[in-house]
């Protein structure tokens, strides 16, 4: 038996737990302050948190085990395949989980002779963007879908803040545009897309 088995006093054993609490701190701001808080799907934070915590510590492993760093990201990319193509997440829901990869990577390697103040900034730079972007989304983020119109005498008129007044008492909705897609003058209706802002 090893002697070594129940020594502790490896300074990469404490170097890893370090960066392990700050890696957490961060997720815990990507992941349950920021996506939350503008997401609202309670359903992956489990995953999240769970996929950024194993990154974290099969990355740190990869010096002591002796895996090759291609070995390394073909078993992250094996996951992602075997579990993610069962459900269609959202292109924002895929951002997240690979921020989530990314910023245990980063937290998780040891770089010899940078400073540990420069991973704390680049994490807080990654959760400022994020927090940038999704504020950016919020305030540019619409929806269009489809309806029928049935006044095509108004349609005729070609008073686009007449219509668009029409339409959002219509839908309830404010209506920012809308793009005629198709009249029939046999049924005397029109298709419209019309969009909104969420």
């Amino acid at each position: 038996m090893p002697d070594n088995i129940f020594n502790l006093n490896n300074p990469d054993f404490f170097g890893i737990l370090l960066r392990f609490v700050i890696n957490i701190i961060f997720l815990f701001l990507l992941i349950r302050v920021v996506y939350f808080r503008y997401s609202k799907k309670e359903k992956f934070l489990f995953t999240f948190f769970l996929l950024g915590i194993t990154v974290f510590f099969i990355t740190s492993m990869l010096k002591s085990v002796f895996i090759e760093f291609g070995m390394a990201i073909g078993l992250f990319a094996i996951f992602t395949i075997l579990r993610f193509r069962t459900r269609n997440f959202s292109l924002k829901d895929m951002s997240y989980m690979f921020a989530t990869i990314g910023l245990s990577v980063i937290n998780s390697l040891k770089l010899i002779g940078f400073p540990l103040l420069g991973v704390l900034i680049f994490n807080i730079i990654l959760i400022i963007c994020v927090i940038i972007l999704e504020e950016f989304t919020l305030q540019y983020n619409t929806t269009t879908y489809r309806i029928i119109f049935k006044d095509l005498e108004l349609l005729k008129t070609d008073e686009k803040q007449k219509i668009l007044r029409e339409i959002s008492s219509l839908t309830g909705k404010d209506i920012l545009r809308y793009r005629i897609r198709e009249i029939s003058y046999k049924d005397m209706i029109a298709k419209i897309d019309v969009t909104y802002k969420d």
